[in-house]
């Protein structure tokens, strides 16, 4: 089968490569549709922090975005998941540690993560493998490109899951990609004011075209009491920003990841009695965003600008924007 390949940093090919076998308890997905994210472009690049760590290296077949049909099964999983239109956790756990035990795989020391570490193959191909427990089945009302964005999704819902906004909280949201775009989408249906701070006029016009009014650059952000503050940033310097501009007894999500440390002065966190949530992946809230999108509660749709070819994938990991894409932030590729 043809699987994008990242061979060393800023080289990636389409390769011919072995088909996935189900081990026991696996199951065998055709994938309809993957998407890539600031991850992806960072082992592109080679600044991906487990390239460093040893969890990560060369060769590697990224894509942990995705939903695809059900083709077979491994031993000892139900012959009833063959034909089913689904979408995966991208975090293995090991099945038998404390934290696993206690529904924390995502934090489990031993994981695997689809496309991203432990050497586990990712979607970006025409077929993966993946335990048939990391599965979750996609309704008729989610559609491709909707089951393709569920892991980002999940991100930005456990993320506004601890903001805890009430109706009438008045939420900031830094940095408006995908998962700040997302977490602004879940804040408005629970009722926030949402507002964002963009990095430039580019990002601020696409936020507005969502819907969104409340859309601010570093010069005009105005002086309110922000409720609960989310930093979705890459921004090391947006973290220590988002603690100082929330209120007291407020709450701030950190979901963002800047490639260098970023600090806080946990005196002002103190000081001010705030709440401070820490957001790594998706697991929990994969649930409720497929419930979410399933409702129409939330589209994420628009964020995608273009969808493209495996072929096309090297060039846009690059830097590239193919011609005729739109303003999203987001790239999906149809096998």
């Amino acid at each position: 089968m043809r699987a994008l390949v990242i061979t060393a940093p800023g080289r990636a090919e389409v390769q011919d490569v072995a088909e996935p076998a189900a081990e026991p308890g696996e199951v065998i997905v055709e994938v309809r549709r993957a998407g890539i994210c600031g991850t992806d472009v960072e082992f592109f690049t080679g600044e991906m922090a487990y390239l460093h760590s040893g969890h990560a290296a060369y060769p590697m077949r990224i894509g942990h975005e995705w939903m695809g049909t059900v083709t077979a099964v491994g031993a000892g999983v139900d012959g009833s998941w063959i034909g089913r239109r689904v979408t995966g956790d991208t975090m293995l756990g090991c099945g038998a540690c404390r934290r696993c035990e206690h529904g924390r795989q995502h934090v489990c020391d031993q994981r695997l993560e689809l496309g991203i570490r432990g050497g586990k193959a990712g979607a970006l191909a025409e077929r993966v493998a993946t335990p048939a427990r990391s599965l979750h089945r996609l309704p008729d009302t989610v559609d491709d490109a909707m089951g393709a964005l569920v892991e980002p999704g999940g991100n930005a819902f456990r993320a506004v899951q601890g903001a805890a906004l009430r109706p009438g909280d008045r939420c900031l949201v830094l940095g408006p990609g995908t998962i700040g775009l997302l977490c602004a989408l879940f804040a408005r249906a629970a009722g926030a004011e949402v507002h964002l701070l963009a990095r430039d006029a580019g990002s601020a016009a696409f936020a507005r075209s969502l819907g969104f009014d409340d859309v601010w650059t570093d010069g005009d952000l105005p002086g309110l009491p922000w409720d609960a503050v989310i930093e979705a940033s890459n921004s090391p310097a947006l973290p220590a920003r988002a603690l100082d501009l929330v209120e007291p007894g407020g709450r701030v999500v950190y979901i963002g990841l800047a490639g260098t440390p970023s600090l806080i002065d946990t005196r002002d966190l103190a000081l001010k009695d705030v709440t401070a949530v820490g957001v790594l992946s998706a697991s929990p809230g994969l649930a409720g965003t497929i419930a979410a999108y399933a409702a129409g509660v939330v589209d994420p749709r628009p964020l995608v600008a273009a969808t493209v070819a495996l072929d096309d994938l090297p060039a846009i990991l690059a830097g590239s924007r193919p011609s005729g894409a739109g303003p999203g932030p987001k790239f999906h590729v149809t096998m």
